[in-house]
């Protein structure tokens, strides 16, 4: 049940209005019936997973909780841990590494006896494991009193509008929201539906509407300009964006209306000036549970500079083996943990280049070349995270040399849209619904979009509202094919 169509949006207002209809007490058996109805309604088997996943952690949430020690808790914590993780390397990771170890014994000259794995990969697991993982480390650590009430619990771990792809919340901040006694609220109500409706935009007018521009060039990587690969990463860097971003907005947008508040999970994050400053403004609670239950913990930067190194570069590689089990994700985290080790050795040298040159004395310059440096490096990470296979990925590095002469010619007079095997019409609309985004973050951080629009008269605030419900109407991508790309994570 995709949050992009009317299926959620007939369940999303039956589940709503029964909320506030029922009494407080009733409430959490509601939204717990409709969570779990909701991630059945993809594949009702696995939700036994979900079940066990919260059966092992409310258990061993419970068992810590009666140890005064940590020498006492841990026990239950690693019979926590290897749960969750062994159901992550069973049906993530068990495949890939069947097939890595057949790969290697081939080239070798050998043969593997295990034939290849086709194990379909449960919706929500990394999300919905790492949330229940977060909460017997909280407990651990004594941040977080066990919970005892099994339906709190398990609402917590199968809270439908963040259970499939997060934001991954944190016990501390969800668990005593779901307890907690709400009336119903216009202001918040109308807030939560405005946030939903921005999130579907940037869905099915951006994110869908250049998936197949992006499609073309990297599902068939070969024979394409320079142009073309260049324009197509930087769509991805939209399209991710966009469709992630998205979901957020409606899961944040959702839960606010029923009243509960989850974490931002995005901040502009292609307006960041570092890759450090990109990771703490995109998929905010990913980054920050890997700084919390892994960097910190291996020591951060308080230790000696080769193990600060070791720390960043090791917490990357595996934020990206958590994205997917391929050698493209791998490499994908791997370059990111070069990125963050590179920029803490070179910071010295960047800062005698910059003085040396006069970057420095012009602000504006710095920030915006610091800007475009970072978007770049994004972008090249991209591919390997788009790509099929590291065999595409550097087909496309190789082939963004050649080419390059499309961007000058007779291609930008329609958009660039034949190197994307799209139409003009296409490309002007997607080019258009970007630049209405562009627009509102630019008022964001002038003092908002929201205010600004509800400093206009009603009839033009109204007249926003209808074009933006009638452009996703009558313009919107619906394509069955298109999901949210985080979704097979």
């Amino acid at each position: 049940m995709a949050f992009n169509s009317i299926r959620f949006l007939i369940f999303f207002t039956v589940v709503g209005t029964l909320f506030f209809a029922l009494r407080h007490r009733f409430r959490w058996m509601l939204l717990l019936a409709a969570s779990l109805y909701f991630y059945m309604s993809w594949r009702p088997e696995y939700v036994v997973l979900l079940l066990a996943s919260a059966v092992v952690d409310y258990w061993a949430g419970i068992r810590m909780g009666k140890k005064d020690t940590v020498e006492g808790r841990r026990p239950y914590l690693y019979v926590s841990l290897i749960s969750n993780l062994g159901l992550l390397f069973s049906f993530k990771y068990l495949g890939f590494l069947n097939d890595s170890a057949r790969a290697m014994t081939t080239f070798f000259g050998g043969e593997w006896p295990v034939p290849h794995l086709d194990i379909l990969l449960p919706v929500g697991i990394s999300f919905y494991t790492f949330q229940t993982m977060s909460y017997s480390l909280d407990v651990y650590y004594g941040r977080q009193a066990p919970e005892r009430h099994f339906g709190i619990f398990l609402l917590f771990v199968s809270y439908f509008p963040q259970l499939v792809a997060g934001p991954i919340e944190r016990a501390g901040n969800l668990l005593h929201q779901l307890k907690e006694r709400v009336s119903f609220d216009p202001h918040r109500a109308a807030s939560g539906i405005k946030m939903m409706t921005w999130g579907l935009f940037k869905k099915v007018m951006i994110a869908d509407r250049v998936a197949p521009m992006v499609d073309y060039v990297y599902n068939s990587p070969d024979g394409h300009s320079g142009a073309a690969y260049i324009l197509a990463t930087m769509l991805f860097a939209v399209q991710i964006y966009c469709d992630f971003s998205g979901y957020s907005h409606i899961a944040i947008g959702a839960a606010r209306v029923m009243g509960v508040d989850l974490m931002q999970n995005f901040d502009a994050p292609y307006f960041a000036r570092s890759i450090t400053d990109f990771w703490r403004r995109w998929h905010i609670s990913l980054s920050t549970w890997f700084r919390d239950y892994v960097y910190i913990p291996l020591g951060g930067n308080r230790t000696v500079k080769w193990r600060w190194y070791y720390n960043l570069f090791i917490t990357f590689l595996l934020s990206g083996i958590w994205h997917g089990a391929n050698w493209t994700f791998v490499i994908w985290g791997a370059l990111h943990g070069f990125y963050l080790v590179f920029a803490v050795v070179s910071a010295p040298l960047r800062e005698r280049v910059n003085g040396s040159l006069g970057i420095k004395r012009s602000p504006r310059l710095l920030a915006f070349l610091q800007t475009m440096t970072t978007f770049g490096l994004v972008c090249f990470g991209w591919i390997f995270f788009r790509a099929n296979n590291v065999a595409d990925a550097f087909t496309v590095i190789y082939g963004s040399f050649h080419g390059l002469e499309a961007f000058f010619g007779p291609a930008l007079g329609s958009f660039y849209a034949p190197l994307l095997g799209t139409t003009k019409g296409e490309m002007l609309l997607a080019l258009a619904s970007i630049a209405v985004m562009v627009a509102a973050r630019r008022m964001q951080l002038q003092g908002g979009a929201t205010v600004w629009v509800a400093q206009r008269p009603a009839w033009q605030r109204w007249a926003i509202y209808y074009m933006l419900i009638g452009s996703m109407i009558f313009f919107g991508a619906y394509y069955e094919q298109v999901q949210f790309i985080y979704f097979q994570f």
